[in-house]
């Protein structure tokens, strides 16, 4: 199928490479499909593009090779509606918001995106407590503050 993208133009996508989010993302519930797009080539930086709106589209990063110590909690009911079954179907993604120069960009590390590859769900998880926040620096700079 033909999706209009906000950052590619038109793309053809498969249609079992859509990723289900059954209450959509926070502020854009109407909104529940989704693909994950290579962003550049030979980096770990995606999109994740609506199906149905071009222009609702995200810069997400897989947050590991930036916070090696990340980590959070799925509830049984998470577990249970995305269908994991096992930890190999887990794929966790972090919002970025982008910032010129790019040295200066931001993960949201409070609200992780997590995918059951397998079965092609997801959801956008809100943690709680002062470990995260919405805007963690990229590239620590040295001698400044989270």
């Amino acid at each position: 199928m033909k999706v209009e993208t906000k950052y590619q133009g038109e793309m053809e996508i498969a249609k079992e490479d859509i990723v289900i989010f059954a209450s959509g993302l926070p502020g854009f519930q109407e909104d529940n499909e989704f693909v994950l797009l290579p962003f550049l080539k030979e980096l770990p930086y995606f999109i994740l593009q609506s199906v149905k709106t071009p222009n609702l589209a995200f810069v997400v990063v897989d947050p590991y090779p930036f916070f090696p110590d990340y980590q959070y909690q799925l509830s049984d009911a998470n577990i249970h509606s995305l269908k994991i079954n096992a930890p190999q179907d887990v794929a966790t993604f972090v919002i970025l918001t982008l910032k010129e120069p790019f040295a200066l960009s931001t993960a949201n590390l409070q609200g992780p995106l997590v995918i059951n590859v397998k079965e092609q769900l997801g959801k956008q998880l809100i943690l709680q407590g002062p470990a995260y926040q919405t805007k963690h620096p990229l590239f620590p700079q040295e001698g400044s503050a989270c």
